[in-house]
């Protein structure tokens, strides 16, 4: 269950004031000396212990009062999840382990790391309602997160360097750089103090009292008073040569960056006061804080950490005057982080299930301070996208719950005899791999979904209640808690400064009188989102619509039933009309009356809803009078809706309809669509100057798939290219475009987009048309920016990408040992590759702003080594993904680096990613790394892949398991890859080592002993009743003391039988990680002992087979079809077993009890009498490995056995009379002949092939075995 079981209990403490004084941060060293003192408030007489949060921080001394030294424990789980267990390595398991660790550390329950004993002698000091000060000294030194130290390397003073430092951490992180109760719902008042060397400045959360020299001169002492309660989460803190900037318009503002980035600046923040301006009318109150900062530092883990008076902010969101695209979210960035000032940072939440309300409010928020700076339909579009990311999500993992803490109310009996599905389950049953419960156990696009749904449902609540009344309720919290902030601890009203769900339902029916209990648990206690098919019919007898509205879905994951109303809106010739559905069923059919009657011959002017008159061709039309139907167009509801209507209506709908979201949505509709009347609708939608600039681009995307479908009909020029040469081309010679000239940002825009949608035109042969490949190159040539005020890296970084875009998979053969190089390339990509590697090459002399052309050329190059253009090497991703390169270079390298991995599939590159990912310096480079491993998986769960080792599942879970402690998100990152990858069950590659174990550890009941000691067999008797013994495979020795390394880097061998070589996994021997003398000669001893025993078993298959051989005649065998199967490309066999050619193939088949279909082996029979093919990884092969026959029971009648039975000779006498009868007796001698063979060699033959990897078998009753002859 994901629900709560009962409310939390209340702390035995709370914090009434905080001393954090940071004495020694040095940066050699990448350490930090410290010392805090606790002011806390026991709400009992009896507390034995106190329990504090505390991460990675050494600690040396705990003292009450200044007087009395405690004892303290210090435990951190998180260093090993499981606990020990090393058998169960599913996520099903791991997750509960991880739920419960994240408890055990919970300062919302009264849980931490550390662990203080109250000394007897201390008792009298602990009475309810009186302070005890608790101080602790510690330190820390290089801490592997909570605290970031960026040195660059080079010569010259730290200074100089522009070495800084800085706080960061994943939700409530405080307690990796200083001790504290680590919980949202504890805020009290700070005093802080930093010792910084005389060149540093440090900024933290706060007032900053006064700035002290120390006597020798040489550093100084920042003092920082924070008087409103804040929570520890929200104190941060960033020591720097930073340059100082007072906001000119707001004087309590101030700005930090590092050296030389000023004027970038300035020009980044000139319009930060607006927003200040904008929320304070919004929400009718003042900023609760007397100051705020802004400290844009490098290497940051988020491009905003909003903190207490304070934001962290990542240099690269500078931005001059001269950029366009890095303003519009740059500055709504910056204007969220403001905005959670007011909810995030001075309200806080109660409880982790109450962070959906103070990020949706704060996301709110910024959205309506978006709507004011760049216009609604950028507003309106916005929501969309983030509408369809929650609805993609939801409907692939499951529902996103945004308060799970209490169960929401029981469904009405009418909605529950009315759904098909039982509606508990939704409520009760977490669907997702991993624990919802805590913040430090979720997946990091679960947040980040959890923050977009939630602003979409405080958007629901605005169309509920209206947006005025909405405000106000926010403004009733502010109050509260701006008097709340003004008493002291003992007053009890710091509760005012907490949201939580009930709090905020219990305000808007205050506020309103509206009681919002069902909306909060219809869309706030319960996950999913409704799905909508809408069809409609119009009839003409009665001028009706009839319209029929379905939920099919309701039971597919992430969808739910919705019940309640539902708005329709039809577009008629007389006008627009909103009609209101009431949805109680899955099925829901409703006539409506149509207000006009179809005059579709007639030309008319059509009043729209915005109050336009528009003259449409109704020419298209049928009988209806309905031009369109939409369904929720507000975006009411978390919902996805499919509408089935005919082409023309989408045609109308793009054309007329002047809500954004609608000629989106018709845009998408009319892909499916490619007929002249589409093409035409989507290219005046492109030059129609009244349409906004972003449905524009998304018809010039729409028109390339419509016309590569319109291909073998149109005879005009490509598409858009008339287009393009009208808006931008010169007067005198259209074929050359004019200088560039940025000023109206719909054409910028535009003349970015429509290139790269051209790159994308295919003839009928599937290749771009040579005229486009010219035009591009044209753009190149003649782009002039010289004359124009604005950057045009964003624009060349776009044409570059259109290059890529004409790349079309090589279809010419090529010669067969013939070195793939440029000289082979056709005359179109050899012009490609070129332009791109001039450009790349004029970036390293002339650098564009963020390397936008460098990324964009080395994502060309990545197309052309997968199209089969260039030779796959990723020497050059690897030199541009090492750290010390600009962040979006090495994401977009490690990018094609993960594309490598997934088309070529070599071990060793997805070793270095997993190097990167563990160890690479940069949180952020490793977090997005992360993610695009997950979004871009080497291999699929579902399928065997040579990189389905057990050495890459052993070092994820390792990770995830006990090295990430001081790294939630990357931890729950490596939950999330180890997910994509295995799912939630134990990998395959593991469950098979786990079940050789199983086997090892047992003796085999087929009458075969093995001991302990040594490893020699023994024989025993087999039952009378024994049956055809299955195939078997005896492992090695035991080694339960020394287990299997983690990260182990397997090879292979390779068997030849006949003309097949098949590769198996070799032994490890040699091994990095075996480096035990001990183990060494056990496995000398083991190779030597297998060796003499092998030679046994080859000696005497040998003269089975051959006795056999010349007893069965001339017989003819099932021939094996010759495959040569690599394992893996780098690792390439150390040994071969060649055997000499044999006078005939046999048959052979790979057994094993536990076996993997392994792709590429087909050796089944001829017959179709084979059985599955495969390998189990987890056994370990010697470098002699070897096939024996065996026969089958195909044929149920003739009972002939490899081994000796014990069978009654009277019952076989007259069996065999019966098979003689049957089979006539032409088989007879033959039986006689087997008969006469010797029992003792058939049962060493017996004993003997448990030793080897499989057993090789022929099929035919008939077949006749030869010498198998295996030489080393």
């Amino acid at each position: 269950s994901c629900l709560a079981s009962s409310p939390p209990l209340p702390l035995p403490v709370i914090t009434a004031h905080q001393i954090l004084s940071l004495t020694g941060i040095n940066f050699e060293r990448k350490s930090i000396i410290g010392f805090v003192e606790l002011l806390i408030v026991p709400t009992s007489d009896w507390l034995p212990v106190i329990r504090l949060n505390c991460r990675q921080c050494r600690i040396y001394r705990v003292i009450l009062d200044d007087s009395y030294e405690a004892e303290m424990h210090y435990f951190d789980p998180f260093q090993d999840i499981c606990q020990g267990e090393t058998k169960n390595k599913s996520l099903e398991f791991f997750s509960k382990s991880h739920l419960d660790v994240a408890r055990q550390t919970d300062a919302d329950e009264n849980k931490g790391e550390l662990v203080i004993v109250v000394p007897p002698e201390a008792k009298h000091l602990i009475s309810e309602g009186r302070g005890v000060r608790i101080g602790i000294e510690f330190s820390l030194e290089d801490p592997p997160g909570g605290v970031h130290f960026v040195i660059p390397e080079g010569e010259g003073t730290m200074e100089e360097r522009a070495a800084h430092m800085f706080t960061y951490g994943h939700e409530n992180s405080s307690r990796m750089w200083f001790p504290c109760i680590d919980s949202y719902a504890e805020p009290c008042t700070w005093k802080l103090e930093f010792t910084v060397d005389k060149t540093m400045t440090a900024v933290s959360c706060g007032e900053l009292v006064e700035v002290v020299m120390t006597p020798d001169l040489q550093r100084k002492t920042y003092h920082y008073v924070v008087s409103v309660p804040v929570c520890a989460p929200n104190i941060a803190l960033a020591v720097g040569p930073f340059e100082i900037f007072v906001d000119p318009h707001m004087h309590e503002v101030t700005h930090f960056c590092l050296p030389q980035l000023m004027p970038l600046l300035k020009n980044t923040v000139r319009y930060l006061h607006e927003a200040f301006e904008f929320y304070e009318e919004a929400l009718s109150t003042r900023y609760p804080f007397s100051c705020y900062k802004q400290v844009f530092v490098d290497e940051i883990d988020n491009e905003c950490n909003a903190y207490a008076t304070m934001t962290l902010l990542s240099t690269h969101l500078l931005h001059s005057i001269a950029i366009i695209d890095q303003t519009f979210h740059s500055r709504k960035v910056m204007s969220k982080a403001i905005a959670e000032q007011f909810f995030g940072c001075f309200i806080t939440m109660e409880n982790w299930s109450d962070a959906w309300l103070a990020r949706g409010i704060a996301e709110y928020l910024c959205g309506l301070n978006s709507k004011k700076c760049f216009g609604n339909n950028a507003y309106r579009s916005w929501i969309r996208d983030e509408l369809d990311e929650v609805v993609r999500y939801e409907e692939k993992y499951g529902g996103i719950i945004l308060d799970c803490s209490q169960a929401p109310a029981p469904p009405a009996v009418s909605a529950i005899n009315n759904s098909p599905a039982a509606p508990q389950k939704a409520y009760n049953d977490n669907p997702f791999y991993f624990p919802i419960k805590n913040l430090h156990t979720m997946s990091p696009k679960y947040i980040e979904l959890m923050r977009k749904k939630s602003h979409l449902v405080i958007r629901m609540l605005e169309h509920r209640i209206g947006q005025e009344l909405l405000l106000q309720v926010f403004n009733k919290q502010l109050a509260l808690a701006s008097n709340a902030a003004g008493t002291k601890i003992g007053s009890g009203l710091w509760g005012h400064m907490l949201i939580s769900t009930n709090v905020f339902s219990k305000a808007i029916f205050t506020v309103t009188g509206k009681d919002m209990s069902v909306f909060i648990d219809q869309w706030v206690r319960t996950g999913g989102h409704a799905k909508f098919t809408m069809t409609s019919v119009f009839n003409s007898k009665r001028n009706t619509i009839e319209l029929e509205i379905r939920q099919d879905c309701v039971n597919q994951r992430g969808v739910r039933k919705y019940v309640g109303p539902l708005l329709i809106q039809l577009q008629e010739l007389d006008g627009t009309f909103k009609h209101t559905l009431q949805i109680e069923n899955i099925i829901v059919k409703s006539d409506i009356t149509c207000h006009s009657k179809s005059r579709r011959n007639k030309k008319k002017k059509i009043p729209l809803c915005t109050g336009e008159e528009v003259d449409m061709d109704l020419s298209p039309m049928a009988e209806s009078p309905v031009l369109w139907i939409r369904l929720d167009p507000e975006m009411t509801l978390l919902r996805s809706v499919n509408i089935e209507q005919p082409d023309f209506q989408w045609q109308f709908q793009l054309r007329h309809e002047r809500d954004v979201t609608a000629q989106l949505e018709a845009i998408k509709a009319l892909e499916k669509y490619a007929t002249p009347q589409t093409r035409l609708a989507l290219t005046d939608t492109i030059e129609s100057e009244r349409v906004f600039y972003e449905v524009r681009c998304q018809a010039a995307i729409c028109l390339t798939k419509v016309a590569n479908a319109m291909v073998t009909s149109w005879q005009g020029p490509p598409a858009m290219l008339t287009i393009f040469k009208k808006f931008f081309g010169s007067f005198s010679a259209p074929h050359i475009i004019r200088q560039n000239n940025f000023t109206n940002f719909q054409h910028y825009f535009l003349q970015k987009t429509i290139p790269v949608a051209m790159a994308g035109l295919r003839t009928a042969h599937g290749i771009c048309p040579p005229e486009v490949i010219r035009f591009l190159l044209d753009l190149f040539k003649y782009n002039d920016n010289s004359k124009n005020h604005y950057s045009d890296n964003y624009y060349r970084a776009a044409l570059v990408e259109a290059l890529g875009n004409t790349i079309t998979p090589v279809i010419s053969v090529v010669h067969q040992g013939r070195a793939l190089s440029s000289e082979n390339l056709s005359q179109d990509a050899k012009l490609v590759l070129e332009e791109v590697t001039r450009i790349l090459n004029l970036e390293k002399h002339l650098p564009s702003y963020k390397y936008t052309v460098s990324i964009a050329c080395l994502k060309v190059i990545r197309k052309l080594q997968k199209c089969g253009h260039l030779p796959t090497n990723p020497k050059i991703y690897r030199s541009y993904a090492a750290y010390g390169q600009y962040i979006d270079v090495r994401l977009a390298a490690m990018e094609c680096l993960v594309d490598y991995v997934k088309i070529d599939g070599r071990w060793e590159d997805l070793e270095h990613l997993m190097e990167l990912l563990e160890t690479d310096p940069d949180p952020m480079a490793r977090h997005q790394l992360g993610r695009c491993m997950i979004e871009a998986l080497p291999f699929d769960k579902s399928n065997r892949h040579r990189l389905d080792r057990e050495a890459l599942a052993l070092r994820i879970w390792e990770n995830m398991n006990s090295k990430l402690s001081h790294d939630t998100r990357l931890r729950c990152d490596m939950v999330d890859l180890y997910y994509t990858l295995y799912g939630v069950r134990m990998p395959a590659c593991l469950s098979n080592q786990e079940l050789g174990s199983i086997l090892r550890a047992q003796k085999p009941s087929s009458g075969f002993g093995y001991s302990d000691r040594g490893g020699s067999r023994r024989s025993s008797p087999a039952p009378d009743d024994a049956m055809p013994l299955a195939p078997y495979t005896i492992p090695k020795r035991d080694r339960s003391a020394t287990p299997e390394p983690a990260d182990v880097k397997e090879s292979f061998d390779m068997i030849e039988i006949g003309d097949t070589k098949v590769m198996i996994p070799r032994s490890r021997d040699g091994s990095p990680y075996d480096d035990a003398e001990s183990r060494a000669r056990e496995e000398q001893e083991d190779n030597e002992r297998v060796a003499r025993e092998n030679q046994r078993i080859i000696e005497t298959v040998e003269a089975s087979i051959k006795k056999e051989a010349g007893e069965t005649g001339n017989k003819s065998m099932e021939q094996v079809k010759e495959e040569v199967i690599d394992l893996d490309d780098n690792d390439p066999p150390s040994g071969v077993l060649e055997k000499e050619p044999p006078s005939k193939k046999i048959k052979a088949e790979f057994y094993s009890d536990n076996s993997i279909s392994l792709p590429g082996i087909s050796m089944g029979s001829s017959k179709g009498a084979g059985g599955p093919t495969g390998f189990e990884p987890g056994i370990k092969c010697n470098k002699y490995a070897f096939v024996l026959q065996k026969k089958k029971k195909k044929d149920k009648k003739k009972h002939k056995h490899k081994h000796k039975h014990k069978h009654n000779k009277d019952k076989d006498r007259e069996r065999d009379r019966e098979k003689d009868k049957e089979r006539g007796g032409g088989d007879r001698d033959r039986d006689k002949g087997k008969d006469k063979k010797d029992p003792n060699i058939v049962r060493v033959i017996r004993e003997e092939t448990q030793e080897t990897l499989s057993s090789a078998d022929s099929s035919s009753r008939d077949s006749n075995p030869t010498t198998l002859d295996l030489t080393l």
